[in-house]
């Protein structure tokens, strides 16, 4: 099974042992619930200032949608067209890299870039435009109960094929499914409407969407880009059915790519092929089964540790309500477990696109001068980019702590009462630091 390397050019040397990570760690939550349940008495994040800077040109958004069609199809032709091997490929490293977490980063620090750039939005507009022209008929309405739910089944589907499939990350098999994806995205916003469909059904579009909320740049109500206070944008989404759903499949799919890297994982994993084999499957079948079902305990254990915390809060409102109204928290979790565990992937094999981009068909090309450029390990070394983790796993939690606090003071009415409701939310965060940290020193072997 073809893995892309997360990049780690050697063993970290950290200045501190482990335990004490995980001490302190616990202490930056417990003076951050403390400093807000003194110092925040009144909910202040969804009605936050925002200044407006300005209005993006229709030109430049079709030409930003052109840019991602036509990036679209040439990572499709690569997979389908160029060599086989994943590492000579443009297709995977794009895919896995520059699309699946090279996007998230930017969106961090500058929004919904991906809504700009997004082929199949940017298409079904193009195509919307057209059957406006024609008096095509009226798109129907988008489900309001499903919700985002169609976006993480979409997103459980990538996690499978990324983490559990071998073929998921050859080049041939992976340009098919991205153009099964792009049929798929098509036909539902020709059913329901560009705007619905990417808002709740796309995957990527709305796990993007959901990160940049987070980020100092967004979109006002009238289209026009605003400057805000960072994570402030989260506590302005209005709950939406599914959210919590797509939300720990990040989370989880993103844990599970750090444990299956740990030796107790693979006794498990040794485990349940065997019992796969037992079945009549064959032995690479066996494996990739063995990861699929590593990949669905992962999520279940994210969405049990949600679901108790939810739980433990109490209120005025029953736990799904509540569920739904506090689940923006898990936004700076997800994105805090998606800088941690990806962080050195970018680094080091996001520096292999552009040899891939000067040689994309993997056939001796150098389109632009570049073929021959290399990857640099030490950009960065390895207990530099475990600092950057702990402090992206950290920054996040913290973050969903001030969201959830703020929200508590909407819901529960009183400063007493939301600081009440917070404690289970404090532990929540701690268990979600301790299992990131636990899988980042799986990963780095410590």
């Amino acid at each position: 099974m073809f893995v892309l390397a997360h990049g780690i050019a050697g063993r970290a040397d950290l200045p501190i042992r482990l335990p004490w990570f995980f001490a302190g760690a616990a202490a930056v939550l417990a003076v951050s619930f403390i400093v807000l349940a003194v110092g925040w008495s009144r909910p202040q994040l969804a009605g936050s200032p925002q200044r407006a800077l300005f209005r993006i040109p229709r030109a430049l958004e079709v030409l930003c949608g052109a840019i991602g069609v036509f990036v679209f199809f040439v990572v499709v032709y690569a997979g389908i067209f160029g060599a086989e091997s994943p590492s000579g490929n443009l297709a995977p490293t794009a895919v896995y890299v520059g699309f699946w977490v090279a996007i998230p980063f930017a969106s961090l620090a500058l929004g919904d870039v991906f809504r700009l750039f997004n082929p199949w939005r940017a298409i079904g507009r193009a195509t919307g435009w057209v059957a406006s022209r024609a008096e095509m008929p009226e798109p129907l309405e988008y489900p309001a109960r499903l919700g985002r739910v169609p976006a993480a089944a979409g997103l459980f589907a990538f996690a499978i094929c990324e983490l559990a499939w071998s073929a998921g990350t050859e080049p041939g098999p992976l340009a098919l499914l991205m153009l099964v994806y792009f049929v798929v995205m098509l036909v539902g916003m020709s059913v329901y409407g560009v705007e619905p469909w990417v808002r709740n059904a796309d995957a990527f579009g709305v796990l993007f969407g959901l990160i940049g909320s987070l980020a100092p740049l967004g979109r006002g109500d009238d289209g026009r880009v605003v400057l805000r206070a960072p994570v402030t944008g989260a506590a302005r989404l209005a709950p939406v059915a599914g959210t919590v759903v797509l939300l720990v499949v990040a989370v989880g799919s993103t844990a599970f790519d750090g444990a299956k890297e740990s030796a107790l994982f693979n006794d498990i994993a040794q485990e349940l092929q065997s019992t796969f084999r037992s079945l009549g499957f064959g032995i690479g079948t066996a494996l990739e089964l063995a990861f699929v079902v590593g990949l669905i305990g992962a999520i279940l254990i994210v969405g049990a540790i949600w679901a108790l915390g939810v739980a433990g809060m109490g209120g005025p409102v029953g736990w799904r309500e509540r569920s739904r109204r506090f689940a923006h928290t898990l936004i700076p979790i997800a994105a805090g477990y998606l800088v941690a565990h990806y962080f050195s992937l970018l680094a080091y094999n996001g520096q292999d696109l552009w040899r891939l981009a000067n040689d994309p068909l993997g056939n001796g090309s150098d389109l632009f001068g570049g073929a021959d450029s290399r990857i640099d390990y030490g950009i960065i070394s390895a207990t530099g980019i475990w600092w950057i983790q702990l402090c992206a796993l950290l920054a996040g939690h913290v973050a969903a702590l001030v969201l959830a606090h703020d929200r508590a003071l909407e819901v529960y009415g009183s400063a007493r009462a939301a600081t009440r409701s917070q404690i289970v939310m404090l532990v929540l965060m701690v268990a979600f630091t301790f299992l990131g940290m636990w899988l980042l020193s799986e990963a780095l072997d410590l």
